[in-house]
């Protein structure tokens, strides 16, 4: 592993059946996690990003009222101890590493945990370590397409897909990110 775009160091393969599933795996990440730490969400539409966000800034220890921040680019959660601030943001309507910048995220990143889903090839660059966590949904999507295309645009677990299985892969890479975390819930 050599610098902050290069190989993962390792890669971990988890699977849960619920919405509390994936925030329960969040929630143990998001232990782990401290100032500085940038993390890189990605997943169709539904996967479950904003879900698993939820988690993290429970297990962070910030104020609770996680939304997607979709429509506002960015929303910062405070920590209600001394832990850090959740910064979350969501690139998907960003078209590039520019547009990333001019959020001004480097103003944050010392003292907060960044969360950025959809920022995979734009927010690389804003740190030397990152954790990429992928969220893949098992039936893809498959109520509702046309043309191979997701037509269920709901922007995370709905009760209708609550108890869909979810797989969770997450790779390190990054001095920071040297060995993975313990997230097997002992």
């Amino acid at each position: 592993m050599t610098g902050a775009q290069g190989t993962a160091a390792w890669e971990l393969e988890l699977r849960t059946t619920s919405a509390a599933g994936t925030q329960d795996v969040a929630k143990r990440l998001g232990a782990e996690l401290r100032p500085g730490d940038l993390l890189l969400l990605t997943g169709e539409l539904g996967a479950g990003k904003t879900t698993f966000t939820q988690g993290l800034g429970e297990g962070l220890g910030v104020r609770a009222g996680i939304i997607s921040p979709t429509f506002v680019l960015v929303r910062i959660h405070p920590a209600l101890g001394s832990g850090p601030d959740l910064v979350h943001v969501d690139a998907y309507r960003l078209g590039s590493a520019a547009e990333i910048d001019d959020i001004d995220l480097e103003n944050t990143m010392d003292t907060a945990v960044t969360v950025v889903e959809w920022g995979q090839g734009m927010v690389e660059h804003l740190a030397e370590s990152r954790l990429e966590v992928t969220l893949l949904r098992a039936t893809g999507g498959q109520t509702g397409t046309e043309g191979g295309l997701v037509t269920d645009f709901s922007t995370d677990f709905s009760t209708e897909d609550d108890a869909e299985e979810r797989t969770i892969r997450i790779a390190g890479y990054g001095p920071r990110w040297a060995s993975a975390p313990n997230l097997d819930g002992s």
